[in-house]
């Protein structure tokens, strides 16, 4: 059966909406990070996250991750990001199980991405379906797989819109047909997820977009993307970063091409994996593993779904 390649959503934008009495403390550390000073943004959100608020504890573990206020720090990251996750948060339980999954355990990841699923989360219901229908980490199960896209798809993520064009050009009707009715019931089972308060999305601070609703939302502080040239990159090394399989070859080579202008990928090489029916993307050297995760975090922080591979 054809593999899908891997791809996540991420929309360019700070969400804001209402949020209960107790939530306003936490919308003031965003104000505070939307205004760029990200130490008193910590400073709010901290005590809330200590006291058991879940959505002050997914913007410190976001904080932490991207190093921003406070020193980069990945397993404090997850800490924050597990005790949301824990309290049912599903943007946290899908952030938590993309950087598991991205950093090797994809056990974990898969654990945290299907609780995500179950409730509904489009991001989550996608790279969970995807594992479904590859049978990476989990059995195989292209009904389920097609069920959990299909709904990603229909909230409107366009990465779900073109993987589920893939997945309709490889099951059959009878497939499709089982996968919508398995879709049509989790969506009525699923739980209404609680009303949350203002959350940051630090990887989407360097965009703005038109916020929903009538009023309109403060804009991120700018971010002034570096000019200086891109370090050397080696001409050998045991190890690479993977960006999707495609089920045409055309595919592979134009994202390729739209990274390659800049930094992680620029000066790499692409190799074009086959793999039966479809073509993994993979760009390298890199000389060690270390530094190829770190590239990963930097696309992922872009929206590109990646993860470190060893060259063959």
């Amino acid at each position: 059966m054809r593999n899908l390649g891997w791809r996540t959503f991420v929309s360019a934008a700070l969400l804001a909406c209402a949020a209960p009495a107790t939530a306003q403390s936490v919308k003031a550390g965003i104000d505070a990070w939307q205004r760029g000073d990200y130490p008193r943004a910590i400073s709010v959100w901290r005590p809330l996250a200590e006291a058991g608020d879940a959505d002050a504890a997914f913007n410190l573990g976001q904080a932490y991750r991207l190093g921003r206020g406070v020193d980069l720090d990945l397993a404090t990251a997850q800490n924050w990001l597990e005790t949301a996750a824990r309290k049912g948060h599903t943007d946290a339980q899908t952030t938590l199980g993309l950087l598991l999954f991205q950093n090797g355990n994809r056990t974990g990841g898969l654990r945290w991405l299907r609780q995500s699923a179950e409730a509904g989360e489009p991001r989550a219901m996608l790279m969970y379906g995807t594992a479904l229908f590859n049978g990476d980490g989990v059995p195989q199960d292209p009904i389920l797989a097609y069920a959990y896209v299909s709904r990603a798809s229909a909230q409107g993520l366009a990465p779900a819109k073109s993987t589920l064009d893939q997945m309709d050009q490889v099951l059959t009707v009878d497939q499709r047909r089982k996968g919508l009715a398995v879709a049509m019931q989790k969506a009525k089972t699923a739980p209404r997820p609680p009303q949350k308060a203002v959350e940051i999305k630090p990887e989407k601070v360097a965009a703005a977009a038109k916020p929903k609703g009538k009023a309109a939302a403060p804009k991120p502080a700018p971010v002034v993307a570096s000019r200086e040239e891109p370090p050397s990159v080696p001409t050998s090394g045991a190890w690479r970063i993977q960006l999707g399989a495609f089920g045409q070859r055309g595919s592979a080579e134009a994202l390729f091409r739209k990274l390659s202008g800049g930094a992680p990928v620029a000066g790499r090489q692409m190799i074009l994996v086959p793999a039966g029916a479809v073509t993994r993307l993979q760009i390298g050297p890199f000389d060690s593993k270390a530094s190829a995760a770190a590239a990963c975090r930097s696309l992922t922080a872009r929206g590109q779904a990646c993860f470190v591979v060893p060259a063959k």
